[in-house]
């Protein structure tokens, strides 16, 4: 079931071209990357999904529903974390059903129900500051799932840490995924990342950008430790090279 369509979208700023014809997809349970240098309008993007920024032409839709220039209806993470540094991971975690209007205590509960699933336990009444960077990020995405729940757009989240790091919250952002049937639009320029961790990927390309190909990952998930060392990740990668 397709949750997310984005329908032939162009922009532009002080005349220059910066979206030009952009059509997407996002279907339940999927992981769909967007890839492209800098400068190609991959955010720009995002911020026309999430309702941040007026397209000149084309439709966002949300389960069949236009929600072009609608922002609050889909959930969006950056690169920070941008965890309150005065607030408990708990109320960091809780900070949008608050902002929905739920009290204190049933955000705080309703928000410990998934402290489990995403790893937190025992995070609640810490600080951003006593946590690793990969735990920041953690509470980061629960927090961008309490927003909207369901469809997440993610613009490079882990780009800042270590390879580590990055390898280990891969594989548990994948596990996380299936358990709560998240669908996520994920931003990256790293090809290692895309082809790991995507369904599909859609290479943007040119300025303005534009979609210049659509590659499907055939390699089935949970994908071996090793899956960056085959032949097929090296022949997606040598595909991947070419077009952009």
């Amino acid at each position: 079931m397709k949750r997310l369509e984005i329908k032939n979208i162009y922009k532009s700023f002080d005349g220059k071209g910066v979206l030009e014809d952009v059509s997407l997809t996002l279907s339940e349970g999927e992981l769909v990357c967007l890839l492209g240098i800098s400068g190609s309008g991959k955010t720009t993007l995002f911020n026309i999904i999430a309702g941040l920024t007026l397209p000149d032409a084309g439709q966002v839709l949300l389960d069949g529903e236009e929600i072009t220039g609608k922002p609050g209806r889909i959930s969006y993470m950056l690169q920070k974390d941008l965890l309150f540094p005065f607030r408990t991971i708990e109320d960091n975690v809780a900070l949008p059903l608050r902002l929905k209007g739920m009290g204190k205590k049933e955000a705080r509960r309703k928000a410990g129900e998934l402290f489990e699933a995403f790893g937190l336990d025992g995070t609640q009444k810490k600080y951003p500051a006593q946590l690793s960077g990969g735990m920041r990020q953690r509470a980061a995405l629960l927090r961008t799932y309490l927003f909207s729940g369901e469809v997440a757009l993610l613009d490079e989240p882990f780009s800042a840490l270590d390879t580590i790091t990055k390898s280990a919250i891969h594989q548990w952002y994948l596990r996380v995924m299936e358990r709560i049937r998240l669908s996520t639009f994920f931003i990256t320029h790293d090809i290692d990342e895309a082809i790991l961790l995507s369904d599909r990927i859609y290479l943007l390309s040119g300025q303005p950008g534009r979609i210049v190909d659509e590659i499907v990952i055939e390699e089935p998930k949970p994908r071996p430790a090793d899956f960056n060392l085959t032949e097929e990740f090296l022949s997606y990668k040598k595909k991947i090279l070419e077009k952009l």
